[in-house]
């Protein structure tokens, strides 16, 4: 009789279904409670919406600053300022409120780089926090994809040996 003919067994389906079950327990309890947790907190979703930790006044202030003086636009208004300044004291139109050695533009220079560079590093420090927050969110994504595709890859073994062992079976009673 071939295999459309037979009928299974009542026995022989259940050990069947519970070696099918023994084979697709793949995951140790560590890893499983791990996808079930990102499973909960859904990372993928968390880095989709960076809006939802809005940055603070400070921190827009900070990182405003620092696209400002990060820019051609500042660089090149400093220099005509600054040439400007130079220019006026040297050919002396007006009097000359700050001689050659410049001494007053050096202290408002001192002045800009003391209080730029603090807004700087604070906006860098943002930033660097930022990217460790999607470094640890782009890690939970690989790893929750790791352990899926770990999962699926073993339910797919199992699979494979179920309709093995069911072919087997079949092979058995023909």
């Amino acid at each position: 009789m071939g295999w459309r003919g037979a009928k299974p067994r009542q026995t022989d389906h259940t050990v069947n279904r519970k070696s099918a079950t023994e084979i697709l327990h793949h995951l140790t309890p560590e890893e499983t409670v791990e996808l079930e947790h990102l499973r909960e907190i859904a990372p993928a979703r968390v880095a989709a919406h960076p809006e939802l930790l809005p940055p603070s006044f400070r921190e827009r202030l900070a990182d405003s600053l620092a696209a400002q003086v990060g820019s051609w636009r500042f660089l090149v208004v400093q220099t005509i300022v600054f040439a400007a300044w130079i220019f006026a004291n040297l050919a002396g139109w007006i009097t000359a409120w700050d001689p050659y050695p410049f001494i007053l533009l050096n202290l408002v220079l001192s002045f800009q780089a003391a209080y730029t560079a603090p807004v700087i590093m604070m906006s860098q420090n943002r930033q660097a926090s930022i990217d460790r927050g999607r470094v640890m969110i782009d890690s939970e994504i690989n790893l929750q994809a790791a352990l899926e595709i770990k999962s699926l890859h073993e339910k797919v073994d199992g699979l494979v040996a179920a309709v093995d062992q069911l072919r087997k079976e079949r092979d058995r009673n023909c």
